[in-house]
């Protein structure tokens, strides 16, 4: 899976294009995150937004997930994403330890890739925004 991401500014937000795998990561770590909060308030400090936005980026992000596609997030959007990607590994720790198995059959891809891709997120914003 490609997780290195490319980001430009877009006045007060980013720019970039995101593969089909890409999208389907950050779609199925918001959905499993709010599937599993057990409240609004939960959702909220896990990905800092409320099961309404959460829902909208989401919505955003799905698509024929065939394709590469053009996207212009915001910080706050970015932010919500790499939350998710960064939060979503605990909900399977079973016995003290990490089921990779359990995350991979759950989420489709391998928490390498989730944590490649959160801070392939970083890494795109710190270089947009670089002087």
């Amino acid at each position: 899976m490609r997780t290195r991401i490319k980001l430009t500014r877009a006045g007060e937000a980013f720019q970039g294009r995101l593969t089909a795998a890409q999208t389907d990561l950050m779609c199925e770590a918001l959905r499993t995150l709010d599937g599993w909060a057990s409240t609004d308030e939960a959702l909220a400090v896990q990905l800092g937004a409320d099961r309404e936005e959460v829902d909208r980026l989401y919505d955003r992000l799905k698509g024929d997930h065939t394709t590469t596609r053009e996207f212009t997030l915001t910080s706050r959007e970015l932010h919500v994403i790499h939350a998710a990607l960064t939060a979503v590994a605990p909900m399977f720790r079973t016995n003290g330890g990490f089921s990779e198995e359990a995350f991979y059959d759950r989420i489709g891809f391998f928490r390498e890739n989730a944590d490649a891709m959160a801070s392939s997120i970083v890494s795109a914003v710190s270089e947009a925004t670089a002087p």
